[in-house]
């Protein structure tokens, strides 16, 4: 029995962004093959008003406009059913933290519903109507929650069987066992007067294995400290 492709819905003002880079390399392949689906839905479509209106003024005064609820509630019901085992994840910058171990639960299941925001947000009620789950990428801010979707997609297509042709090489990236990546070299072996380590032309694995170890460790250490006091997932 073929395996049904992980599905991912994102829900855009500007559903023209999509693919864009996901349509390219290794997540363009795969969706090429059917490794994955993506669809973009223009959530103006689902306006009323013959000006197809998706934003009003926020209650209670201040600066910028809010996604309605009622717009916003039409499209996620369109794509996303009772029966959707999909999470239904609103991006934004007062959401929880992205991190590797949730992009993996991510990919390990069917796909993905993503609201992209605009202006000043949603309005929270369709939030906590359709039970989404908000998510950030940092302590930023974007126009949009397009380039984040895109962002998010890219981590978890990345991970599916078959899309990139050395699945070796996702075991020691970057958090993959809770430290950052160590530093990599090739070709030429002397460069700008800056030669290889020469650990690495020693052709001992142990004693290779040991040093990329120390040097994840040594760069996590100064630049992620925190990732040493986290549980590692």
């Amino acid at each position: 029995m073929s395996r049904v492709p992980w599905h991912a819905s994102v829900l855009t003002l500007f559903p023209e962004m999509f693919p864009g880079p996901l349509g390219l390399s290794l997540a363009g392949r795969g969706l090429e093959r059917g490794l994955w689906r993506l669809d973009a839905v223009d959530i103006r479509s689902f306006a009323k008003d013959r000006h197809q209106s998706v934003d009003d003024t926020p209650f209670g005064g201040g600066a910028g406009m809010v996604l309605r609820p009622d717009v916003v509630a039409a499209a996620l019901d369109a794509v996303h059913g009772p029966d959707d085992p999909r999470p239904a994840i609103y991006l934004s910058p007062r959401g929880a933290r992205v991190t590797q171990a949730r992009v993996r639960t991510l990919a390990a299941g069917p796909g993905v519903v993503l609201l992209c925001g605009r202006y000043e947000g949603v309005d929270q009620r369709v939030i906590e109507a359709r039970g989404l789950e908000e998510l950030s990428l940092g302590d930023f801010v974007l126009s949009g929650g397009e380039i984040a979707a895109l962002a998010l997609l890219d981590a978890c297509v990345r991970l599916l069987p078959e899309v990139v042709g050395a699945p070796e090489s996702l075991v020691e990236e970057s958090f993959a066992q809770g430290l950052l990546e160590y530093p990599h070299y090739t070709r030429p072996q002397v460069w700008e007067g800056r030669a290889v380590p020469e650990v690495l032309l020693s052709g001992h694995h142990g004693k290779i294995k040991a040093w990329r170890q120390e040097q994840a460790l040594a760069v996590t250490k100064a630049r992620r400290p925190d990732l040493l006091r986290a549980p590692v997932n």
